[in-house]
Protein backbone atom coordinates (compact mmCIF):
# COMPACT_ATOMS: atom_id res chain seq x y z
CA UNK A 1 0.00 0.00 0.00
CA UNK A 2 1.41 3.44 -0.53
CA UNK A 3 2.33 6.29 2.10
CA UNK A 4 0.70 9.21 2.86
CA UNK A 5 2.27 12.99 2.02
CA UNK A 6 1.58 15.65 3.83
CA UNK A 7 2.73 18.79 2.65
CA UNK A 8 2.78 21.97 5.19
CA UNK A 9 2.67 25.60 4.66
CA UNK A 10 5.72 25.03 1.46
CA UNK A 11 7.45 27.96 -0.33
CA UNK A 12 9.25 27.85 -2.37
CA UNK A 13 11.37 31.46 -4.76
CA UNK A 14 14.25 30.94 -6.83
CA UNK A 15 15.86 34.41 -6.07
CA UNK A 16 13.58 37.50 -5.49
CA UNK A 17 11.14 35.28 -7.74
CA UNK A 18 8.14 33.50 -5.37
CA UNK A 19 7.27 30.39 -6.98
CA UNK A 20 4.71 29.18 -4.62
CA UNK A 21 3.83 30.13 -1.05
CA UNK A 22 2.15 28.20 2.18
CA UNK A 23 1.66 25.20 -0.26
CA UNK A 24 -0.52 22.88 2.26
CA UNK A 25 -2.03 19.22 1.10
CA UNK A 26 -2.37 15.58 1.91
CA UNK A 27 -1.87 12.84 -0.73
CA UNK A 28 -3.90 10.14 0.73
CA UNK A 29 -2.16 6.86 0.64
CA UNK A 30 -2.62 4.75 -2.31
CA UNK A 31 -5.14 7.04 -4.54
CA UNK A 32 -4.41 9.08 -7.48
CA UNK A 33 -3.69 12.56 -7.34
CA UNK A 34 -3.40 15.35 -10.08
CA UNK A 35 -2.36 19.01 -9.83
CA UNK A 36 -2.97 21.35 -12.27
CA UNK A 37 -2.03 24.85 -13.28
CA UNK A 38 -1.37 26.90 -16.41
CA UNK A 39 2.38 27.14 -17.48
CA UNK A 40 4.94 28.62 -15.77
CA UNK A 41 2.89 27.81 -12.32
CA UNK A 42 5.83 25.74 -10.74
CA UNK A 43 3.99 22.04 -11.00
CA UNK A 44 6.95 20.74 -11.84
CA UNK A 45 9.01 22.47 -9.07
CA UNK A 46 6.90 21.27 -6.45
CA UNK A 47 7.57 17.47 -7.46
CA UNK A 48 10.74 18.13 -7.16
CA UNK A 49 10.33 19.82 -3.55
CA UNK A 50 8.63 16.51 -2.63
CA UNK A 51 11.09 14.62 -3.26
CA UNK A 52 14.03 16.55 -1.69
CA UNK A 53 15.87 17.47 -5.07
CA UNK A 54 14.97 21.38 -4.29
CA UNK A 55 15.11 22.91 -1.23
CA UNK A 56 11.82 25.04 -0.25
CA UNK A 57 12.44 28.13 2.14
CA UNK A 58 9.72 27.56 4.38
CA UNK A 59 7.70 24.24 5.17
CA UNK A 60 7.70 20.63 5.39
CA UNK A 61 6.92 17.48 3.59
CA UNK A 62 6.60 14.44 5.61
CA UNK A 63 6.44 10.74 4.66
CA UNK A 64 6.87 8.10 7.19
CA UNK A 65 8.23 10.65 10.06
CA UNK A 66 10.95 12.51 7.85
CA UNK A 67 10.48 15.59 6.36
CA UNK A 68 11.71 15.97 2.92
CA UNK A 69 12.69 19.79 3.62
CA UNK A 70 14.71 19.88 6.83
CA UNK A 71 15.97 16.15 8.04
CA UNK A 72 19.97 14.93 7.47
CA UNK A 73 20.37 14.21 4.30
CA UNK A 74 21.23 10.25 5.12
CA UNK A 75 17.09 10.32 5.90
CA UNK A 76 16.17 12.13 3.15
CA UNK A 77 18.39 9.94 0.50
CA UNK A 78 16.70 6.61 2.52
CA UNK A 79 12.97 8.08 2.47
CA UNK A 80 13.70 8.86 -1.43
CA UNK A 81 14.05 4.94 -2.24
CA UNK A 82 10.36 5.11 -1.52
CA UNK A 83 9.69 7.21 -4.71
CA UNK A 84 9.46 6.56 -8.52
CA UNK A 85 9.79 9.38 -10.69
CA UNK A 86 8.61 9.44 -14.51
CA UNK A 87 10.33 12.44 -16.18
CA UNK A 88 8.55 14.31 -18.49
CA UNK A 89 10.80 13.50 -21.40
CA UNK A 90 11.66 9.58 -20.80
CA UNK A 91 14.77 10.88 -19.19
CA UNK A 92 16.44 7.46 -20.71
CA UNK A 93 19.60 7.04 -21.74
CA UNK A 94 20.24 7.02 -25.40
CA UNK A 95 22.96 4.87 -26.35
CA UNK A 96 21.51 2.17 -23.86
CA UNK A 97 18.50 -0.22 -24.59
CA UNK A 98 15.00 0.25 -23.50
CA UNK A 99 16.18 -2.88 -21.08
CA UNK A 100 19.58 -1.34 -20.06
CA UNK A 101 18.02 1.87 -19.22
CA UNK A 102 15.11 -0.09 -16.79
CA UNK A 103 17.62 -1.68 -15.33
CA UNK A 104 19.65 1.03 -14.66
CA UNK A 105 18.71 1.54 -10.97
CA UNK A 106 18.65 -2.04 -9.64
CA UNK A 107 22.56 -1.98 -10.49
CA UNK A 108 22.94 1.19 -8.98
CA UNK A 109 21.45 0.40 -5.65
CA UNK A 110 21.02 -2.77 -4.94
CA UNK A 111 22.82 -5.65 -5.20
CA UNK A 112 20.80 -8.01 -7.32
CA UNK A 113 21.81 -10.88 -9.10
CA UNK A 114 21.71 -10.14 -12.82
CA UNK A 115 18.88 -12.92 -12.96
CA UNK A 116 17.01 -11.32 -10.76
CA UNK A 117 17.51 -8.00 -12.16
CA UNK A 118 15.94 -9.63 -15.73
CA UNK A 119 12.95 -11.22 -13.96
CA UNK A 120 12.65 -8.08 -12.56
CA UNK A 121 12.54 -5.55 -15.33
CA UNK A 122 10.76 -8.03 -17.92
CA UNK A 123 7.61 -7.91 -14.89
CA UNK A 124 7.81 -4.16 -15.38
CA UNK A 125 8.14 -4.21 -19.45
CA UNK A 126 5.11 -6.69 -19.28
CA UNK A 127 3.49 -4.19 -17.07
CA UNK A 128 3.78 -1.06 -19.22
CA UNK A 129 3.29 -2.94 -22.54
CA UNK A 130 6.68 -3.51 -23.97
CA UNK A 131 7.36 -6.72 -24.34
CA UNK A 132 9.21 -7.33 -27.70
CA UNK A 133 11.33 -3.91 -27.34
CA UNK A 134 13.38 -4.11 -25.03
CA UNK A 135 16.44 -4.10 -27.08
CA UNK A 136 15.36 -1.26 -28.85
CA UNK A 137 17.37 1.72 -27.98
CA UNK A 138 15.18 4.98 -27.11
CA UNK A 139 15.80 6.94 -30.05
CA UNK A 140 14.49 4.09 -32.21
CA UNK A 141 11.01 4.12 -30.74
CA UNK A 142 8.08 6.53 -30.35
CA UNK A 143 7.52 9.28 -27.79
CA UNK A 144 4.80 7.10 -26.38
CA UNK A 145 6.94 4.36 -25.99
CA UNK A 146 9.91 6.26 -24.68
CA UNK A 147 6.98 7.34 -22.02
CA UNK A 148 6.20 3.74 -20.89
CA UNK A 149 9.94 2.81 -20.62
CA UNK A 150 10.71 5.37 -18.64
CA UNK A 151 7.74 4.94 -16.18
CA UNK A 152 8.75 0.86 -16.24
CA UNK A 153 12.09 2.46 -14.66
CA UNK A 154 10.26 3.71 -12.24
CA UNK A 155 8.77 1.06 -11.20
CA UNK A 156 11.37 -1.47 -10.33
CA UNK A 157 12.32 -0.61 -7.36
CA UNK A 158 8.39 -0.83 -5.80
CA UNK A 159 8.03 2.53 -5.13
CA UNK A 160 5.38 3.23 -2.73
CA UNK A 161 4.76 6.96 -4.21
CA UNK A 162 4.80 7.81 -8.19
CA UNK A 163 5.25 11.23 -8.52
CA UNK A 164 4.70 11.58 -12.56
CA UNK A 165 5.50 14.65 -14.37
CA UNK A 166 3.62 15.45 -17.04
CA UNK A 167 3.40 12.01 -18.42
CA UNK A 168 0.83 13.30 -21.95
CA UNK A 169 3.48 16.04 -23.37
CA UNK A 170 4.49 15.31 -26.84
CA UNK A 171 1.55 12.49 -26.94
CA UNK A 172 -1.27 12.48 -29.08
CA UNK A 173 -4.69 12.53 -27.91
CA UNK A 174 -5.19 8.51 -28.47
CA UNK A 175 -1.42 7.81 -26.49
CA UNK A 176 -2.79 10.09 -24.15
CA UNK A 177 -5.60 8.21 -23.71
CA UNK A 178 -3.47 4.66 -23.45
CA UNK A 179 -1.63 6.29 -20.63
CA UNK A 180 -4.14 7.82 -18.75
CA UNK A 181 -5.84 4.15 -18.67
CA UNK A 182 -2.17 2.34 -18.15
CA UNK A 183 -1.56 4.80 -14.80
CA UNK A 184 -5.24 3.38 -13.33
CA UNK A 185 -4.59 0.22 -14.14
CA UNK A 186 -1.08 0.48 -12.65
CA UNK A 187 -2.37 1.64 -9.49
CA UNK A 188 -4.83 -0.75 -9.38
CA UNK A 189 -1.67 -3.52 -9.19
CA UNK A 190 0.42 -1.95 -6.72
CA UNK A 191 -1.82 0.56 -5.00
CA UNK A 192 1.07 3.52 -4.86
CA UNK A 193 0.25 6.94 -3.48
CA UNK A 194 0.30 8.66 -7.21
CA UNK A 195 0.63 12.35 -7.94
CA UNK A 196 0.62 13.51 -11.86
CA UNK A 197 1.76 16.85 -12.74
CA UNK A 198 -0.20 17.84 -16.01
CA UNK A 199 -2.10 20.48 -17.79
CA UNK A 200 -3.83 18.44 -19.77
CA UNK A 201 -7.61 18.16 -19.01
CA UNK A 202 -8.28 14.62 -20.38
CA UNK A 203 -6.09 13.48 -17.57
CA UNK A 204 -7.22 15.43 -14.78
CA UNK A 205 -11.46 14.81 -15.53
CA UNK A 206 -11.11 11.08 -16.17
CA UNK A 207 -8.08 10.11 -13.72
CA UNK A 208 -7.49 11.07 -10.62
CA UNK A 209 -9.06 10.48 -7.11
CA UNK A 210 -7.97 14.14 -6.04
CA UNK A 211 -7.46 17.03 -7.55
CA UNK A 212 -5.62 20.21 -6.95
CA UNK A 213 -4.54 23.63 -8.99
CA UNK A 214 -1.76 26.21 -9.02
CA UNK A 215 -1.88 29.85 -9.84
CA UNK A 216 -0.44 33.08 -9.02
CA UNK A 217 1.52 31.85 -6.28
CA UNK A 218 -1.04 30.24 -4.09
CA UNK A 219 -2.53 26.59 -4.15
CA UNK A 220 -6.00 27.21 -5.48
CA UNK A 221 -7.60 24.01 -4.11
CA UNK A 222 -7.18 20.40 -3.35
CA UNK A 223 -9.43 17.66 -2.42
CA UNK A 224 -11.71 15.29 -4.25
CA UNK A 225 -12.10 15.26 -7.92
CA UNK A 226 -15.70 16.45 -7.73
CA UNK A 227 -14.75 19.31 -6.04
CA UNK A 228 -12.77 21.18 -8.65
CA UNK A 229 -14.59 19.96 -11.49
CA UNK A 230 -17.55 21.71 -9.93
CA UNK A 231 -15.85 24.99 -9.36
CA UNK A 232 -17.18 28.20 -9.76
CA UNK A 233 -13.80 30.00 -9.20
CA UNK A 234 -13.06 31.53 -12.17
CA UNK A 235 -9.69 30.93 -12.78
CA UNK A 236 -10.63 27.09 -12.56
CA UNK A 237 -13.85 27.95 -14.70
CA UNK A 238 -11.50 29.72 -17.26
CA UNK A 239 -8.80 26.68 -17.06
CA UNK A 240 -11.11 23.77 -17.44
CA UNK A 241 -13.39 25.49 -20.09
CA UNK A 242 -10.07 26.68 -21.74
CA UNK A 243 -11.23 30.26 -22.60
CA UNK A 244 -9.21 33.34 -22.69
CA UNK A 245 -11.36 35.37 -21.03
CA UNK A 246 -10.33 35.17 -16.83
CA UNK A 247 -7.76 35.50 -14.66
CA UNK A 248 -5.01 33.75 -16.65
CA UNK A 249 -2.95 35.41 -19.29
CA UNK A 250 -0.87 34.46 -21.99
CA UNK A 251 2.09 34.46 -19.78
CA UNK A 252 0.53 35.54 -16.17
CA UNK A 253 -2.52 36.31 -14.41
CA UNK A 254 -4.11 39.42 -15.75
CA UNK A 255 -4.24 42.68 -13.53
CA UNK A 256 -7.39 44.51 -12.50
CA UNK A 257 -8.45 46.79 -15.26
CA UNK A 258 -8.41 43.67 -17.86
CA UNK A 259 -10.67 41.31 -15.84
CA UNK A 260 -12.57 44.64 -14.87
CA UNK A 261 -13.29 44.73 -18.66
CA UNK A 262 -14.02 41.40 -19.53
CA UNK A 263 -17.01 41.50 -16.46
CA UNK A 264 -18.75 44.57 -18.55
CA UNK A 265 -18.18 42.98 -21.74
CA UNK A 266 -20.36 39.39 -19.98
CA UNK A 267 -17.56 37.40 -20.03
CA UNK A 268 -18.00 36.65 -16.26
CA UNK A 269 -21.76 36.26 -16.75
CA UNK A 270 -20.89 33.58 -19.73
CA UNK A 271 -18.40 31.92 -17.54
CA UNK A 272 -20.76 31.48 -14.81
CA UNK A 273 -23.27 30.18 -16.75
CA UNK A 274 -21.26 27.42 -18.53
CA UNK A 275 -19.75 26.65 -14.86
CA UNK A 276 -23.67 25.93 -14.25
CA UNK A 277 -23.91 23.29 -16.50
CA UNK A 278 -20.53 21.50 -16.35
CA UNK A 279 -20.90 17.50 -16.19
CA UNK A 280 -18.28 15.35 -14.21
CA UNK A 281 -17.28 12.73 -16.03
CA UNK A 282 -17.12 9.19 -15.03
CA UNK A 283 -13.34 8.27 -13.37
CA UNK A 284 -11.73 5.88 -15.72
CA UNK A 285 -12.33 1.83 -14.15
CA UNK A 286 -9.29 -0.73 -14.25
CA UNK A 287 -8.96 -2.63 -16.85
CA UNK A 288 -10.70 -5.81 -17.00
CA UNK A 289 -9.40 -8.91 -15.56
CA UNK A 290 -7.41 -6.47 -12.76
CA UNK A 291 -8.63 -6.34 -9.25
CA UNK A 292 -10.66 -3.36 -8.20
CA UNK A 293 -8.29 -0.08 -6.86
CA UNK A 294 -7.87 -0.82 -3.25
CA UNK A 295 -7.69 3.44 -3.01
CA UNK A 296 -10.81 4.07 -4.28
CA UNK A 297 -12.27 1.89 -1.99
CA UNK A 298 -10.26 3.60 0.93
CA UNK A 299 -11.20 7.23 -0.70
CA UNK A 300 -14.98 6.53 -0.99
CA UNK A 301 -14.95 6.10 2.55
CA UNK A 302 -12.86 9.07 3.01
CA UNK A 303 -15.24 10.95 0.66
CA UNK A 304 -18.43 10.27 2.37
CA UNK A 305 -17.31 10.85 5.78
CA UNK A 306 -16.04 14.72 4.96
CA UNK A 307 -19.62 15.13 2.49
CA UNK A 308 -20.81 18.05 5.05
CA UNK A 309 -17.81 20.05 4.45
CA UNK A 310 -18.05 19.42 0.77
CA UNK A 311 -19.79 22.12 -1.70
CA UNK A 312 -23.47 21.67 -2.72
CA UNK A 313 -22.17 20.75 -6.37
CA UNK A 314 -19.59 18.88 -5.40
CA UNK A 315 -21.78 16.30 -3.35
CA UNK A 316 -24.18 16.17 -6.03
CA UNK A 317 -21.53 14.67 -8.44
CA UNK A 318 -20.43 12.37 -5.56
CA UNK A 319 -23.77 10.68 -4.94
CA UNK A 320 -24.14 10.68 -8.90
CA UNK A 321 -21.12 8.79 -9.00
CA UNK A 322 -22.26 6.51 -6.41
CA UNK A 323 -25.42 5.51 -7.76
CA UNK A 324 -26.77 2.18 -9.65
CA UNK A 325 -26.98 4.10 -12.80
CA UNK A 326 -23.27 4.86 -12.09
CA UNK A 327 -21.69 1.60 -11.66
CA UNK A 328 -22.69 2.63 -7.72
CA UNK A 329 -19.14 2.23 -6.43
CA UNK A 330 -16.18 3.48 -8.67
CA UNK A 331 -14.55 5.91 -6.28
Amino acid sequence: MGIEVVVEGLTKSFGKQNIWQDVSLTLPAGEVSVMLGPSGTGKTVFLKSLIGLLKPEQGRVLINGVDMVNSPERKIMETRKLFGLMFQDGALFGSMSLFDNIAFPLREHTRKKESEIRRIVMERIDIVGLLGAEEKLPGEISGGMRKRAGLARALVLDPQIILCDEPDSGLDPVRTAYISQLLIDLNAQIDATMLIVTHNLDIAATVPDNMGMLFCRNLVTFGPREVLLTSDLPVVSQFLAGRREGPIGMSEEKDAATLAAEEVNGYGQGISSANATRTVVPQLEPSPGLPVRQGALRRRERVMSMMGQLPEAARTAILDSYSPAAGGGRL
